[in-house]
C-alpha cells in the first residue's frame, strides 16, 4: 500500500486530471453566472417592452 501511494504521489498524470477538473469547474461557474445575469436582464427588458406595448 505504501508503494502504491508513493507511486501515485510521484506520477504527474493524476495532477493533469485534477487541473482540468478545476479549470472546468471555474469555467462552469463563469458560464452559469453569466447566463443568470443575462437572463435576469433579459427578463427586465421583455417586461419593460411588454408594459410599454400594452399602454
Amino acid at each position: 500500500m505504501r508503494n502504491l501511494l508513493r507511486k501515485l504521489w510521484r506520477e504527474d498524470e493524476g495532477q493533469d486530471i485534477a487541473e482540468y477538473a478545476v479549470m472546468l469547474a471555474v469555467i462552469l461557474v463563469i458560464v452559469v453566472g453569466t447566463i443568470r445575469l443575462i437572463g435576469s436582464n433579459a427578463n427586465n427588458v421583455f417586461s419593460s417592452v411588454a408594459s410599454s406595448i400594452s399602454q
